[in-house]
């Protein structure tokens, strides 16, 4: 299970939305072309943050971030609609995902089979309330079909899971290393004793 104090879980919430900030959408030139980490965001805030205050500030966020683009940045409304709601089981079950696999986390290599599987299906499952919610309940097309959905979902799936895994493998680089330092810190402490 993954342990972390109060003020690491702080500094790993600040970091999220940061993160956030600076890549959904186009709100800073710079970076742009960095995919966006909404998805990401979640399900890491869901493994590493072990209080839900994270979760209502990340939707707030999103939506804040959306309509800054859309009012100042010129980025088109087309998304907006009654289906925006279904963002929020959306980004939800990667949170939950993520509070999921921390219950399972261990530092080893069999940790990451259920990571994977938990990222992979939590990212469908988002995929289908976000691109299927948007499909069926925007108004935006006049007779949607189930084939069309599943054409739709194939189509934009790769994209939201690559999005996250790489995002997910910064994540687990820095992990990695932030373990390993403090294991080398704590066996040079005893060495010192």
């Amino acid at each position: 299970m993954l342990s972390l104090s109060k003020r690491q879980q702080f500094i790993i919430g600040l970091l999220l939305v940061a993160l956030m900030a600076f890549t959904r959408g186009h709100h800073f030139s710079t970076i742009n072309h960095l995919p966006s980490a909404t998805l990401a965001a979640f399900f890491l805030a869901g493994l590493y943050v072990s209080s839900k205050w994270l979760v209502p500030l990340l939707f707030v966020e999103a939506a804040l971030l959306d309509y800054a683009a859309i009012t100042f940045g010129g980025v088109s409304s087309f998304c907006v609609s009654p289906a925006y709601v279904m963002l929020i089981p959306a980004y939800g079950s990667l949170w939950l995902a993520g509070h999921w696999y921390a219950k399972k986390y261990q530092f080893n290599w069999h940790s990451l089979l259920p990571l994977s599987l938990s990222v992979v299906l939590a990212t469908a499952i988002s995929q289908v309330f976000s691109g299927g919610g948007f499909y069926f309940f925007s108004g935006r097309y006049t007779q949607p079909t189930l084939a069309e959905y599943g054409e739709r979902f194939v189509n934009y799936f790769p994209s939201a899971l690559s999005n996250i895994a790489f995002y997910l493998a910064l994540a687990v680089a820095f992990h990695v290393i932030a373990v390993l330092a403090a294991r080398a810190s704590s066996v040079h402490q005893e060495n010192k004793s």
